[in-house]
């Protein structure tokens, strides 16, 4: 199975690069700028098509959140018109896409954890971006799987754990927001359940199971209690510590607002595809142990 993924430099793309290395059967190939730019459409079609691959994994985004609020008009030509672009060319070759979205379609007003059919509202330009683009992908690919996940980090790129990590080593105490929740997510749990969902598209031709999912990490908590846990398991493996002091989302004001629940239930994703992600305390342990060790592959 060969598995063509959008964009080089995400976490989802080089934690898909790194876990595709260990399978047997699978070639994940990575294809990012300047031979595929979402933000012109006209390399899309014939730099997927040149790869031949059997599953498309639409990954590379805009995700500058805040950033989003001043560039509208590139945040939606990248996630919408590009993610569109990126599914019709999955569609011209008769192969799947599978396309990772985010909590920011929801305003995060839900008291529970969200599923698929609640209705969306994002508060910013990148959350609309974004749900813009599962529009389109929907439209363009009739054999689409629409990811939505959340609080995603890795050993690669920009991400929460490497922040706390970073601040750690220079502060005794870092000041984060406690009155926003979600699942925090792990890039190579993600990997992982994407390979899984990509090998049984591959397999069974006649999968009637398109549309959105949830997929993210198994329990919750809020980012002080997450950078709490961080910090706490760094010390164990020898890294950076700091105390946690929690702040509300009003003392940390940002361009774009954030939901102040970004819970998701998977229950969804792993009813069609017999995958549950970790416990997120387990998954974030692995990330932070690969990072104070040394063990990153990434920037």
């Amino acid at each position: 199975m060969r598995l063509l993924v959008t964009g080089r430099d995400g976490q989802v793309a080089a934690s898909l690069l790194a876990a595709g290395q260990a399978r047997a059967g699978v070639e994940v190939v990575a294809i990012g700028r300047p031979e595929l730019d979402l933000a012109w459409p006209d390399t899309i079609i014939d730099a997927i098509a040149g790869a031949k691959p059997d599953i498309v994994v639409s990954a590379a985004a805009y995700t500058a959140v805040d950033q989003a609020e001043d560039e509208p008009d590139l945040a939606f030509a990248v996630n919408a018109t590009g993610a569109g672009k990126v599914a019709e060319a999955a569609a011209r070759l008769g192969v799947p896409v599978i396309h990772l979205s985010t909590d920011y379609v929801f305003d995060g007003t839900k008291a529970d954890a969200y599923i698929e059919t609640d209705p969306t509202a994002p508060l910013g330009v990148y959350g609309a971006s974004k749900l813009a683009g599962e529009q389109a992908v929907a439209s363009a690919n009739p054999r689409h799987l629409i990811l939505r996940t959340a609080w995603v980090y890795s050993p690669f790129g920009k991400n929460f754990v490497k922040t706390m990590l970073r601040l750690a080593a220079d502060r005794d105490e870092i000041s984060v927001v406690s009155d926003q929740w979600g699942n925090p997510t792990s890039a190579l749990d993600v990997a992982d359940a994407i390979l899984h969902a990509a090998t049984m598209l591959h397999r069974n031709k006649d999968f009637a199971g398109f549309g959105i999912c949830h997929l993210a990490g198994s329990g919750e908590t809020n980012w002080s209690g997450f950078a709490g846990h961080i910090l706490d398991t760094s010390l164990k493996f020898g890294g950076p510590w700091a105390r946690v002091g929690d702040i509300t989302t009003m003392d940390y004001p940002t361009k774009a607002r954030r939901p102040a629940n970004s819970r998701l239930s998977s229950a969804k994703f792993g009813a069609a595809f017999g995958w549950t992600a970790p416990d997120w305390q387990k998954s974030a342990r692995e990330v932070v142990h690969r990072l104070v060790s040394g063990g990153s592959n990434g920037p």
